[in-house]
């Protein structure tokens, strides 16, 4: 059995990887750029999402794609009360998003109207990082309070990341947390990753993100002038 499931996962993923290529393209013909945004559980993906939204509003419309395990629409209902449009997505118990689910997502959101997609993947920092789905970039928060050794302990998400966001840092004087051995730990695995410390509760280093993603849409429309 062992020598039958490596072939089986591979052709699992090059149908991923296939259906990620479309999804791309369609973001791509729509002017839209687009974050695969990657955390554990209470990393403060939510969070960051309702303070990008607010900081770039109105100049910038958001959609957002929102992934959990369960059949709740909680996270979607807050982006929502926002005024922007958010689809959810039931995994039905699968720990990451893939490829189709972004598909099917894709048709019901008004992409002519979007310049910025956020799509919020399952609080995971293990799956994730196997199934690309065809956003231009991948972002994972670090919040403060797991700790400074996760680098060192899920080192496959901290190599495919384009950028990294440490959240929570109002809590560094209160938590032990060595910021120092922390980004030794990403260094070894992402030399030079862009990386925004930040607190989104605070609002420290919100305007250095969210002038990232801002020069990132712009970027992209140019491009596609």
């Amino acid at each position: 059995m062992a020598t039958q499931r490596v072939p089986v996962i591979e052709k699992i993923m090059d149908a991923n990887d296939q259906v990620a290529s479309m999804n791309k393209k369609k973001l791509d013909e729509s002017n839209i750029f687009a974050i695969n945004l990657m955390a554990s559980p209470g990393a403060g993906k939510t969070s960051l999402i309702l303070r990008t939204i607010r900081t770039l509003s109105p100049d910038l419309r958001v959609g957002v794609i929102e992934g959990d395990t369960a059949p709740v629409t909680i996270d979607a209902d807050k982006v929502l009360a926002e005024g922007m449009p958010a689809v959810q997505i039931n995994t039905g118990g699968e720990c990451h998003l893939d490829a189709v689910m972004i598909s099917n997502a894709l048709e019901q959101l008004p992409l002519d109207s979007i310049d910025l997609l956020i799509i919020e993947n399952v609080g995971n920092l293990i799956c994730p990082a196997a199934f690309q789905l065809g956003t231009h970039v991948n972002v994972l928060i670090a919040s403060v309070p797991e700790g400074d050794d996760k680098p060192y302990k899920y080192t496959n998400i901290y190599r495919g990341l384009d950028v990294l966001i440490i959240n929570k840092i109002d809590l560094l004087p209160y938590i032990s947390f060595n910021m120092d051995y922390f980004r030794q730990g990403v260094e070894l695995l992402n030399p030079g990753l862009i990386t925004f410390p930040l607190s989104c509760t605070t609002g420290e280093g919100i305007a250095e993100w969210t002038a990232w993603v801002r020069s990132q849409v712009e970027k992209r429309k140019s491009q596609n002038a």
